[in-house]
């Protein structure tokens, strides 16, 4: 079949093979190479996140630990509806468990993943409308100059990305003090943006909430 002649569904498969072959930065993983990623070309909502935990590593499911939990919770979705790829596509910025530094959280996404696979990932998924940021690396990668000084001042100042980009907090235990600093995102912000969530996925025929 000649490259002209394929869908964006079987280059979009393709894709994701050779993304969960590859080994680009293998030798720099304590774990090896486990890419994480989840997406069909009928996704509405693409989560963009940090790097794979040691238990999405584990399991090879994005966003199944502690910090998943709260993301849903965040965003109004029970796990079904997350993990429905018809709807919801999730990539993140580095695609495999990074390994962790000596303060005993994880290391940073490996720089070589993104720029190889981002963009053609996201290339042949058409219908994504909302691209929800959890955390600095994602917002940088994304927003690129439009990006506040801060995390802090991109979140509060989201009204500036809508309504293509949804910044977020990442949501890690290690943001809970972050979280009480801020009050105004949880009590004012969140209800906004599960709101938004919730119209897509009823225009898109999924109906399933927390």
């Amino acid at each position: 079949m000649s490259g002209k002649s394929k869908s964006n569904r079987d280059r979009l498969t393709e894709l994701l093979v050779a993304i969960r072959a590859c080994r680009l930065c293998e030798p720099n993983l304590p774990l090896g190479s486990r890419p994480v990623i989840r997406a069909r070309e009928t996704a509405r909502i693409l989560i963009v996140g940090q790097a794979p935990g040691l238990r999405v590593h584990e399991t090879g499911i994005p966003w199944n630990d502690p910090s998943g939990d709260r993301l849903r919770d965040w965003l109004g979705l029970d796990r079904e509806t997350f993990y429905d790829d018809r709807h919801i596509a999730i990539m993140p910025m580095g695609l495999c468990y990074p390994g962790r530094n000596t303060r005993g959280g994880d290391l940073p996404p490996r720089p070589e993943c993104a720029p190889q696979w981002a963009d053609a990932v996201l290339a042949l998924l058409p219908r994504i409308t909302l691209i929800v940021l959890a955390g600095r690396y994602a917002q940088q990668w994304h927003l690129g100059d439009k990006i506040e000084p801060t995390l802090t001042e991109t979140v509060r100042r989201w009204r500036r990305y809508e309504p293509r980009y949804m910044p977020l907090p990442h949501p890690s235990f290690r943001n809970n003090l972050w979280l009480r600093r801020n009050p105004w995102f949880e009590q004012h912000t969140l209800p906004v943006f599960r709101r938004r969530i919730e119209a897509i996925m009823s225009a898109d025929g999924s109906g399933a909430r927390k």
